[in-house]
């Protein structure tokens, strides 16, 4: 079965998240498990989770995911990055509880260019992503996943290699990827035709694994190719090629994880049955 979904709001609690994900035809769910205005962390009681798992039994929803604040910063060894540790601990720990697979999460930034005169910096950064996402996983529930989104800028993930290189050195069961189709675009990779897209998950499973490979962003950028930006836009509306999502929709080796849009919305107010529908189109 297809499973197609959105990241929605949880305003008014996790359950009317549910209720807006089946309104609009999805049958999987991304949503933010709290504020992401600000460092606030995940709070829920015994009959807000009782109420959550029916209706997500009733309403047939699955796999549901957080996904982590964008404050979220494990790069930096100083106040954000405490906090990003704290935050993500309680989200990763309430995941499980309610039935939840874990936590999508952009590993945050270095703050410096990269640049050959850089390496070492850039070396010793990398092992403070690498100390705190072990010591979030140690803290974590074993039923939790730690999902690393790639990133379309000069953040940490745009490249391949070096969501391979942190995921080979924390060395966990627990560690997952999610590819965005914008941010791929955005960072140079082109899926395009089917040779393209056999091409880059080759080097995907060498690299990283496909049993590694969690879920699929699907959404178009606004910006150009290899442009560095990761302008999200709506499906048919920005740069990305419509054929690159028929063909991940499509293909034996992608076809059957959660495909989540997190557009704009034709009326700028979110991911929306049009976006599902021009999806559902393509598979």
């Amino acid at each position: 079965m297809i499973r197609l979904g959105a990241h929605l709001s949880i305003s008014g609690g996790y359950t009317k998240a549910l209720d807006r994900i089946k309104n609009i035809g999805g049958n999987c769910l991304q949503i933010f498990s709290a504020s992401p205005r600000g460092w606030n962390f995940a709070k829920i009681d015994g009959v807000q989770t009782v109420q959550f798992i029916e209706k997500k039994i009733e309403l047939k929803i699955d796999p549901i995911y957080f996904h982590a604040s964008y404050l979220i910063n494990l790069a930096d060894e100083g106040k954000t990055g405490h906090l990003s540790k704290l935050s993500l601990i309680s989200e990763l720990t309430i995941a499980p509880k309610l039935h939840i697979k874990g936590s999508i999460i952009h590993l945050g930034s270095f703050k410096t260019k990269r640049n050959q005169l850089e390496l070492q910096l850039l070396s010793d950064r990398t092992d403070v992503v690498v100390n705190h996402i072990k010591e979030i996983l140690e803290k974590t529930p074993e039923n939790s996943l730690f999902i690393i989104e790639n990133a379309g800028n000069n953040k940490i993930g745009k490249d391949m290699k070096e969501i391979a290189e942190i995921i080979k050195r924390v060395n966990h069961p627990r560690i997952r990827v999610c590819l965005d189709t914008c941010h791929l675009y955005s960072a140079g990779y082109d899926l395009s035709t089917p040779k393209k897209l056999e091409d880059f998950l080759y080097v995907f499973d060498r690299l990283i694994g496909l049993k590694k490979l969690e879920a699929i962003h699907a959404n178009d950028s606004k910006d150009l190719f290899n442009s560095g930006r990761d302008r999200h836009q709506n499906l048919g509306q920005g740069t990305v090629p419509i054929e690159i999502f028929k063909l991940l929709l499509r293909h034996p080796k992608t076809r059957d994880l959660p495909f989540i849009i997190e557009t704009p919305g034709f009326d700028d107010q979110g991911p929306d049955k049009k976006n599902l529908d021009i999806l559902k189109s393509l598979s």
